[in-house]
């Protein structure tokens, strides 16, 4: 969240931000909570001072009348700080992060492409998509798991099994020659934990499974695991960031996803993520961002899919987010027209500056001993839902088999699946 010492003193420039990123919220009411709260607190605090001033000695009967009335006067300004306090803090967090001054403005269409790899290659055959490459080769069962768990789950069968955990293992690989310290984490955390990150574990609005009679649920990222890991604490960055690579089981309802973006693997209830994770001092992070990115486009340049970068235009930046760069793959599930295919995202990287670790209290050591919030970061480095889905599209043969990727091979021992 932001500093609110930081929106009282940029109301405007906090009010365009929340127009910029289509967030609505009355920030007029956030301050007057804020000024109530502050105002409770002095009451309050003044009205103790005076209790505890007159507690010294033996009291009159006359005192003692006045220092009940004072206790049940402390009690009733407490009662309306809770209530103030509350709202004031379901107003806060909701207030987004700030935008980095680069990123587009705009909605979702609105991004900008940053970079390409090179031009996907053209079929001299009619490709497939991914969901009919998958079931012809037996590779994947949608329908028994429909029968088994419910629609948008899925079986991973035979060698894609095999090339999903190559994938895995490629990018671990990776990642950890980067100085990534590798972690598998629980898939479950607390509701104060997904809350913090910045996802709401309750509502109507939720994109997240919550476990009943429990503050536990389901998590949608190691975004939210890493991130907790250092909930509370002090960091010792003096010898540079705090670089983690997760792996871990991802679960999102995926609420409202639906058409023809939504086929096969495309948007789904589970898979398996291997996601990057760094705490860092706020001079560090943009260099960190840009150091995530290239480890992404590394991964994807190994495996030799054709791809883009986007910078996400504000509108379309989740609440914690600064800054957000996706790289969007080639993939025929997205043909129309007379093309054969188009962009679709299957990683993201994120600078959330400040605004997780101030909501999870984590903080490092400055050199003159002062404390300060670290910066946090986040970024795919593999996920077994997207990945699959433009291996199978990009390296489909004319016979319906699928080539598998020559950086994969060591890891699998396979030339084909």
């Amino acid at each position: 969240m932001l500093d609110i010492k930081f929106i009282r003193e940029n109301v405007e420039l906090v009010k365009t931000n929340c127009k910029n990123r289509n967030v609505k919220i009355d920030i007029d009411k956030l301050l007057e909570l804020d000024e109530e709260r502050r105002a409770n607190l002095v009451k309050i605090e003044n009205l103790r001072a005076e209790r505890n001033q007159k507690s010294k000695g033996k009291p009159t009967d006359d005192e003692i009348a006045k220092m009940r009335e004072v206790g049940e006067n402390i009690k009733k300004f407490e009662i309306q700080q809770g209530a103030v306090e509350t709202a004031y803090k379901e107003l806060l967090i909701q207030v987004p992060n700030l935008t980095h001054p680069d990123s587009p403005i705009g909605g979702e269409d609105n991004f900008k492409v940053i970079y390409k790899n090179f031009e996907p290659k053209e079929f001299d055959f009619s490709p497939k998509d991914h969901e009919e490459l998958l079931i012809k080769n037996d590779l994947v069962d949608f329908e028994r798991a429909a029968k088994v768990t419910a629609s948008k789950f899925y079986y991973f069968k035979n060698n894609l099994v095999r090339v999903n955990m190559a994938l895995l293992n490629y990018a671990i690989d990776i990642a950890t020659q980067h100085g990534f310290t590798l972690m598998e984490t629980p898939d479950m955390a607390k509701d104060e934990i997904l809350s913090g990150i910045g996802f709401n574990p309750r509502g109507d609005e939720t994109q997240v499974y919550s476990i009943e009679n429990s503050d536990l649920s389901l998590i949608g990222t190691a975004e939210i695991t890493i991130g907790g890991y250092h909930a509370n604490e002090v960091l010792d960055l003096s010898k540079g960031p705090m670089k983690y690579v997760a792996l871990s089981h991802c679960y999102r309802t995926e609420a409202g996803a639906y058409g023809r973006t939504s086929k096969g693997l495309y948007r789904v209830h589970q898979f398996t993520k291997l996601e990057m994770f760094v705490f860092c001092k706020p001079e560090d992070s943009e260099k960190q961002h840009q150091e995530i990115l290239e480890i992404e486009k590394e991964i994807v340049d190994g495996l030799e899919i054709p791809y883009h970068v986007i910078d996400i235009a504000s509108g379309d930046l989740g609440g914690p987010a600064y800054r957000k760069y996706d790289i969007e793959a080639w993939m025929t599930m997205k043909a129309g027209g007379n093309k054969q295919g188009d962009y679709g995202e299957i990683t993201s990287c994120s600078n959330c500056t400040d605004y997780q670790a101030r909501r999870l209290n984590i903080k490092y050591r400055k050199d003159d001993g002062s404390l300060e919030y670290v910066h946090t970061l986040n970024g795919t480095a593999v996920v077994t839902s997207r990945f699959p889905i433009v291996i199978a599209e990009n390296f489909q043969q004319a016979d319906g088999t699928i080539a598998v990727p020559k950086v994969l091979k060591k890891y699998c021992g396979l030339d084909k699946i």
